[in-house]
């Protein structure tokens, strides 16, 4: 079985499941468990075949496999590094978003399992398509309504509370403007290249073959083409403008799970379609008609400003879910300025700058995968939350820690993962991202001044994060926590959804562990998928390492030693506990002192609203202000 069957039996399964959990769908706890099982069945087909691709390159390379006609049209997949590494972040986050549904969808006693299973199923389906399919057209199309619809129905779930039905229909709005850009700009490329026949006129391959032709008589198509792509994917991954004006209400509105799945991995298909738009699409013979350096320039501006704002925007929310939505655009900003790094540098011609570029390629590529991880634990942190608490407003949590500590520590390993701090994932991939973009001052010096921004921006990430982490559980319990601790006598949620958090907090630990591992895998991705003018990536020595953990980037500019960096914070915690214990002082727990004279009350707690109001006056002409929490029970 090829790789590309095995994608499309998955697909296949998806649908099967859909029907069967809709004929189920009277009993949640069977319809939830055949979700599950089928997540895990397409798991079970597309896992070996992205690892036998990462390792042995594609089942035929340059020659999609033809596994369906239909209207004259052939539908072609494809699957090398770039979308075996997708599938991969795919498969993960479906399986763990499905085992979590099974518990988390009891939060909603008055919904039908048959409005909720089978539309995750063929939501899922539908980005396995987007990730394997070559058509940029009817085929696209497709698999774009297949993923789109279902999750529009989805993030509806609750479409009777206000604000969730018009979040609905504004998220629909933005796919389909984005589906029809990717669309205009395939018909502005097609009709060049040399296809077998007219079935493969908007097949991927047939469309960077004719750029040259293209190029040649009409020098402003390719242009006209990548702005649209860069439309089409940016509205999909939230780019800054429009992501602000979609992303915060339709994250908010859905479940937590499916939440998590449209951050987690639906927005990874904007970066897909970045990734293959400007670094697979134009062959090497007409890169000289493709202006890297501009559209880099383009790019790493258009991603900082994306970061900066998502993050103080974050910095805003009081509702947990737009906190992370926001900090998803923010997030995801890091990944657009990192491509753009690598697109200013790869055409430069020195082999150091194009090393670099390959760091940069790294880089962003490994922060979206690190985002699809950060979000899906995020989002199911907050559905804990929410399962626990009735309500996703941050003002009315607190103490959480006290009956919710596995679920707190979770969220604070994610929380730091996030912000960049080390031995955790993300600090690996922002690690790459600095590295390429300061040290690629001689070819752009703009790069170092965005980068400055994009590490200050991590430091507002860590203070979003915090307020999240802090008012959900440091602060004293609230009168809501209380009285739901007392009515149910514990609130951490059970075993099928605190496994989902584990191992995606672990991952957040591992990759931050073991980082040259990782650059391997992500080496074997630009290795296993020559084309166009990423093969220039795939020839640079961008690092090189010892053993398992040990990362030097770019002749020794940088380097990183998790080892070492673990020694020596734990010298510093063992030195601060000994030095604690020197002055021979108890500890004592009391009551919080209030003046001696007022009663403790919700209203003298500190509260997420009271959080960094002098930056929110500062910043509030910037929008993303914060607003009333859609979900309340």
């Amino acid at each position: 079985m090829t790789p590309e069957q095995a994608v499309l039996y998955a697909i296949g399964i998806c649908v099967a499941g859909a029907v069967l959990t809709l004929l189920v769908s009277k009993s949640k706890a069977l319809a939830g468990t055949l979700a599950f099982l089928t997540m895990v069945a397409t798991g079970i087909l597309i896992v070996p075949a992205a690892f036998n691709v990462l390792k042995n390159g594609p089942a035929d390379p340059h020659h999609p496999q033809t596994l369906w006609m239909a209207g004259g049209y052939a539908m072609r997949f494809y699957i090398d590094g770039l979308s075996a590494i997708f599938l991969l972040l795919a498969v993960v986050v479906a399986v763990l978003a499905a085992l979590y549904s099974i518990n988390h969808l009891k939060a909603y006693p008055n919904k039908s399992a048959a409005g909720y299973y089978p539309l995750l199923l063929l939501f899922v389906g539908g980005m396995y398509g987007i990730f394997a399919t070559t058509d940029t057209m009817w085929f696209f199309f497709a698999f774009w309504q297949l993923m789109t619809l279902p999750s529009f129905l989805l993030v509806r779930f609750e479409s009777e509370k206000p604000g969730i039905g018009m979040a609905s229909i504004k998220y629909l709005v933005f796919m389909e403007a984005a589906c029809a850009a990717a669309m205009m700009a395939a018909s502005t490329l097609a009709g060049q290249g040399e296809a077998a026949n007219a079935s493969l006129k908007y097949d991927f391959d047939v469309l960077a073959e004719g750029i040259p032709n293209l190029v040649a008589t009409h020098p402003q198509a390719l242009t006209t083409a990548l702005v649209l792509f860069l439309l089409a994917f940016g509205i999909k991954l939230g780019m800054w403008p429009f992501g602000q004006l979609w992303v915060p209400e339709a994250y908010a509105a859905a479940p937590s799970p499916v939440t998590a799945l449209i951050s987690g991995v639906m927005a990874k298909t904007g970066v897909y379609g970045l990734l293959r738009s400007f670094l697979w699409l134009v062959p090497a013979e007409a890169a000289e008609h493709y202006e890297m350096r501009k559209w880099g320039m383009a790019l790493a501006v258009l991603g900082t400003i994306t970061l900066f704002t998502g993050a103080l925007q974050a910095l805003k929310q009081d509702d947990a879910k737009r906190l992370l939505a926001f900090s998803s655009v923010s997030q995801l900003g890091y990944v657009l300025f990192s491509l753009g790094t690598c697109l200013a540098l790869i055409g430069s011609g020195d082999p150091r700058l194009v090393a670099l570029a390959e760091v940069a390629f790294f880089g962003s590529l490994l922060h979206a995968l690190n985002h699809g991880l950060f979000k899906g634990l995020f989002f199911l942190n907050t559905g804990s939350l929410y399962q626990a608490t009735g309500t996703q407003d941050l003002n009315k949590m607190g103490g959480l820690w006290k009956y919710m500590p596995l679920t707190g520590l979770t969220m604070l390993v994610v929380a730091f993962a996030m912000a960049g701090v080390p031995l955790l994932n993300g600090f690996v991939s922002k690690w790459s991202i600095y590295v390429a973009a300061i040290e690629a001052q001689p070819e752009a010096k703009y790069l170092p001044v965005l980068a400055i921004i994009a590490i200050l921006t991590s430091a507002i990430t860590l203070g979003y994060s915090m307020k999240l982490f802090g008012t959900a559980f440091l602060s004293r319990g609230s009168a809501l926590v209380k009285e739901q601790a007392g009515a149910r006598g514990g609130l951490e949620v059970g075993i099928t959804q605190q496994i989902p958090q584990y191992l995606l907090a672990l991952g957040c630990i591992v990759i931050g562990l073991f980082p040259r591992e990782v650059y391997r895998i992500l080496g074997q991705v630009l290795a296993t998928s020559p084309q166009g003018i990423s093969q220039k990536l795939a020839v640079a020595d961008a690092a090189s390492g010892a053993g398992v953990a040990k990362l030097v980037a770019v002749n020794g500019v940088a380097i990183w030693f998790p080892p070492i960096v673990l020694a020596v914070i734990v010298l510093f915690f063992v030195g601060a506990a000994v030095f604690s214990g020197m002055g021979g002082s108890s500890r004592r727990t009391a009551d919080v002192w209030l003046c001696g004279y007022v009663r403790e009350a919700d209203c003298y707690r500190y509260a997420a609203s009271n959080f960094y109001g002098e930056i929110k006056r500062c910043f509030g002409w910037l929008g993303g202000n914060a607003r009333a929490t859609m979900k309340e029970n």
